[in-house]
């Protein structure tokens, strides 16, 4: 064999890493050190001879292409990786798996790249699997409504095929038009609508895995009800590519809406906006499909950085009520009905309804683009927080009494319906000392009153070693023993999700 051909420099961490637990559990290690990389082969000129001759112009090398999968969505961490694989089929992303695990060589599977918390990107040189050509839809049963398709589709493209055939994916993000469904279920992907049909763990009816071996797990079942032995497909969806590669996902889809109404609502505490909820929730029942909040803060921003208008007065708080039924006259007069009831309880302050697609877009944008501008306030410290939904809003006055005017800005929004809190906290620019102000407040405040540290964007690279204040140290060890069964020689997406104790 050759001398090796890649160098293993260490991830270049442009925003935060991560600091640690300070229990007994917590690997001892400097809060801000990368992890140490593990004893992984460098990838040789045979190695490339090999991909090369398995993936004829989809094993690429050229750094300018390379870059871009090297550093994820936020910019925030950077791999130095020099080899993408671009396989199209099942098959080749087994040759790869099996040659890897038997060369040694670290692999880090790689959707559409969009996620928050580093673990889409190598750290070292881990060679990067793109499964983006794996794009087919394999089958559409239009009495089901289940599709089974490769996990390279991205998600609009998915929902534009549905709506064709009078079908909705039953997952809205605000990166479907760049996510992929297999990413989607290996970070068990939240989003706009799981209030109304529920997560991935009971959507996603079968998957098909490339275990590290290289052998090819076949659960890509389309039956609703299958009681024969242990769900194995449970053990990926979340697992953030540390277990397995997934290649192809089979998931019911629900019927296209006849009648979608969107209500952008104001009120003036965030208790008013949990009595709204529980007022929604018993008079929508049925067509209730979201229901979801933003702060003042967030409108600010919305306003200044992408000249968005403020939709109703100016108000503490903003909520945005998706109802999606059948029958138009059926869900205008429950809509109105509620409405109704809202104002004369004094509930909410002002408000506006969108039935035109024009317009319910542009109600969806004050809370879909809150992300994008966020990107333009400055340096963005982010949180993913699920709590009892009567606590989500204390976190985020709390934090701004705790950091007492360290930070530019707190903001908060999210779920209601399933207490999920996006908090995000910025700067003019990365400061050490915010970080150090801001965790681990966060996971404690958070441990304290009995919640996740991660609701639905994973733990990836930059929350592995926070695992413990949401799991317990018999929980973690199990969660280490599935991944030694699964992957002995640990070569699947190393560094990310298992805290460094546990690898």
């Amino acid at each position: 064999m050759h001398g090796p051909f890649l160098s293993c420099s260490s991830a270049h961490f442009v925003a935060s890493t991560c600091k640690l637990h300070a229990g007994a559990d917590a690997p001892k290690s400097s809060p801000d050190a990368a992890p140490q990389r593990l004893p992984f082969s460098t990838v040789t000129s045979e190695d490339l001879d090999f991909f090369r001759k398995l993936l004829p112009g989809r094993a690429i090398t050229d750094q300018d292409v390379v870059e871009s999968s090297n550093v994820d969505w936020l910019k925030s961490v950077r791999g130095s990786s020099e080899v993408l694989l671009r396989p199209q089929t099942t098959d080749e992303v087994s040759q790869i798996l099996r040659y890897c695990n038997g060369r040694n060589l670290a692999v880090n599977p790689q959707g559409g790249n969009t996620g928050l918390v580093g673990g889409s990107v190598p750290v070292y040189d881990e060679i990067i699997l793109s499964t983006s050509l794996m794009n087919n839809i394999m089958n559409f049963d239009n009495i089901s409504g289940i599709l089974t398709c490769q996990a390279g589709c991205v998600l609009e493209n998915l929902s534009l095929y549905l709506e064709d055939r009078d079908y909705i994916m039953p997952l809205d993000l605000g990166a479907k038009g760049s996510c992929q469904i297999g990413g989607n279920v290996a970070t068990n992907a939240g989003g706009l609508r799981l209030l109304r049909y529920g997560s991935l763990h009971g959507t996603v009816l079968g998957l098909e895995v490339v275990l590290a071996d290289g052998r090819v797990l076949d659960c890509l079942a389309t039956l609703r009800k299958d009681n024969t032995g242990y769900d194995l497909k449970q053990l990926f969806i979340g697992s953030e590519g540390t277990l397995g590669v997934i290649t192809a996902v089979s998931i019911l889809c629900p019927r296209k809406p006849k009648s979608v109404n969107v209500v952008f609502l104001g009120c003036e505490t965030f208790e008013q906006l949990l009595k709204t909820f529980q007022l929604c929730r018993g008079m929508l029942g049925e067509i209730l499909s979201a229901y979801e909040f933003l702060d003042s803060e967030c409108m600010k921003l919305l306003n200044t950085h992408l000249k968005l208008p403020n939709p109703i007065s100016e108000c503490p708080f903003y909520i945005v009520i998706e109802t999606s039924g059948s029958d138009s006259s059926h869900d205008s007069q429950k809509l109105h009905n509620f409405l109704e009831e809202a104002m004369t309880a004094t509930l909410v302050t002002d408000g506006t309804v969108a039935t035109e697609d024009s317009k319910i877009k542009a109600l969806w944008s004050m809370r879909e683009r809150i992300t994008e501008a966020l990107t333009h306030d400055g340096f963005v410290y982010k949180y993913d927080i699920s709590l009892p939904v009567e606590r989500i809003y204390q976190l985020v006055t709390d934090m701004r009494e705790h950091l007492r005017g360290r930070a530019k800005r707190v903001v908060g929004y999210g779920h209601v319906g399933d207490g999920n809190l996006h908090l995000n906290i910025t700067s003019p620019a990365k400061d050490p000392a915010l970080l150090a102000a801001i965790e681990p407040f966060v996971y404690e405040w958070t441990s304290r009153f009995q919640g996740s540290i991660s609701a639905e964007h994973g733990l990836g690279l930059k929350k592995r070693n926070y695992i413990y204040y949401s799991k317990p140290s018999q929980a973690v060890a199990l969660m280490g023993g599935l991944k030694a069964m699964l992957d002995p020689n640990g070569i699947l997406n190393p560094y990310k999700t298992l805290p460094d104790n546990a690898q």
